[in-house]
């Protein structure tokens, strides 16, 4: 989990990234890449700012681009550079995909919480359990990324009401891919999706990108 993240607030920001997902304020979608492509680059988007995160095994290239009374726009590659295969849990969740909000496959609507006063964290992560347990669990969905490739995706969000953040970031959790713990894949294009389980909300690894200040269109030095 991410530090100072409650459950709680978890799991308000998967009800209201569930509204936000309906009134169709964002798009995604994502395929499968080699290790070896080209690096993404930031100049396919106007006025854009790049930040590379690592974790244990896996590096995360992100790129930003503010549009003036518009939507953040985030372009991303996953490199998994360990030597065991990865999930990423960029997916969503089975609810979202049963209910019709989101097609299978595609990059999932983030979830969101405001930090700091001006902040907003974007998170596509394993989320846990919600309590009560509703019917239909939102039960967690990852892309399987092997050992030496790379995932690419893009997503677009915006806040539906109050004033726009100053400041922004994005969370991704992954976690090493262990088929005992993952059931009924299913092949979107390239890419194997696979539900999860609830636990990996708490043992996921989570990269997060430096804040990115939109009224200058850059990443904040750490």
């Amino acid at each position: 989990m991410i530090p100072g993240f409650p459950r709680a607030a978890c799991r308000c920001a998967i009800l209201v990234a569930l509204a936000a997902t309906a009134t169709g304020c964002a798009h995604a979608v994502a395929a499968g890449y080699d290790q070896d492509s080209e690096p993404m680059e930031a100049s396919a988007m106007s006025e854009a700012s790049s930040a590379t995160v690592e974790g244990e095994g896996v590096r995360v290239e992100a790129t930003f681009q503010a549009v003036a009374d518009g939507p953040l726009k985030v372009r991303y590659r996953v490199h998994n550079t360990g030597d065991d295969d990865l999930a990423v849990f960029d997916r969503g969740n089975r609810h979202a995909v049963l209910t019709k909000r989101q097609r299978a496959g595609e990059v999932a609507q983030p979830t969101f919480r405001e930090e700091g006063g001006d902040g907003l964290t974007l998170s596509h992560m394993a989320m846990p359990l919600p309590q009560p347990s509703p019917t239909l669990p939102p039960t967690p969905l990852a892309a399987r990324l092997a050992a030496g490739q790379a995932l690419e995706g893009e997503f677009s969000f915006a806040p539906l009401v109050g004033e726009p953040p100053g400041r922004m970031r994005w969370c991704l959790g992954v976690a090493p891919f262990d088929e005992e713990r993952f059931t009924a894949t299913e092949h979107a294009g390239d890419v194997e999706v696979w539900q999860a389980s609830f636990a990996h909300a708490d043992s996921q690894q989570v990269l997060c990108t430096p804040w990115f200040d939109v009224a200058t269109g850059a990443f904040e030095a750490e």
